[in-house]
């Protein structure tokens, strides 16, 4: 059963489904080795980020094992894989990041045209809560979100306000927890530390154009951090794509 290549909406769902489908068959035994990132991706037409978001939706799924450095290797399915919440509808990090970029870049560019003092007082309490934490952590969370949302009031719309919380509040969702297991880090976190501290430096300096930028930066920055290679690039021949059927 040879991997065909995916189109229309939520790619890394149909790249998931054709993986699953494999190794249900047999085509990759318990204890195989994938092909990397870069084979599956070229086979498929698809980014490397997208299989990367299908690969962490099979291993929340207890499908794979992900061994940073050495490959993804099949595992024995959990049993109660199918029954987890959001498993089929979950939307990807990726696609999460992109709404971001472009929602929360509109508003950081008109909190520069409107931010008064006390909004600035806010961020800047969420800027320095954010330096006293360790990351990866709940803490560091509730700062980081705090910070956006803090960003969103400046427009004093509560309906800005709850979507912005609400799209920050979907890095609960299971694959985003487990993108970021493998990839935030303290040096990510000082990276995204320093970006939020040009955000407001230019809501600050009342400059509608470089606020949108930096907003636009960060989350683009962000997809980026998430996009590095799990490793083993060399590694593992394409056996299955070989086959022609």
């Amino acid at each position: 059963m040879p991997l065909e290549a995916v189109e229309a909406r939520r790619l890394y769902r149909q790249v998931a489904d054709q993986l699953r489908a494999l190794i249900d068959s047999g085509e990759y035994a318990v204890g195989s080795r994938l092909p990397t990132e870069r084979d599956l991706a070229e086979q498929l037409k698809v980014s490397r980020p997208t299989v990367r978001e299908a690969l962490i939706a099979l291993e929340v799924e207890g499908r794979v094992r992900i061994r940073v450095g050495s490959g993804i290797y099949v595992a024995e399915p959990a049993a109660l894989a199918s029954l987890l919440p959001g498993s089929a509808t979950a939307e990807g990090p990726f696609e999460l990041l992109r709404a971001r970029e472009f929602i929360e870049g509109a508003i950081a560019e008109q909190a520069a045209r409107v931010a008064g003092t006390e909004d600035i007082e806010r961020i800047d309490a969420s800027l320095a809560a954010m330096a006293g934490v360790q990351h990866p952590g709940e803490a560091s969370m509730i700062h980081d979100r705090a910070f956006h949302v803090a960003v969103s009031g400046c427009l004093d719309n509560a309906v800005l306000v709850r979507v912005v919380g609400e799209l920050f509040d979907q890095r609960l969702n299971p694959y985003f927890t487990q993108l970021a297991h493998y990839f935030e880090n303290p040096d990510s976190w000082n990276a995204a530390l320093a970006e939020h501290h040009r955000i407001r430096d230019a809501i600050v300096a009342h400059d509608p154009d470089a606020a949108r930028l930096a907003m636009r930066d960060h989350l683009a920055r962000s997809q980026e951090r998430f996009a590095q290679s799990f490793g083993a690039e060399a590694q593992s021949p394409l056996r299955v794509l070989a086959r022609s059927g």
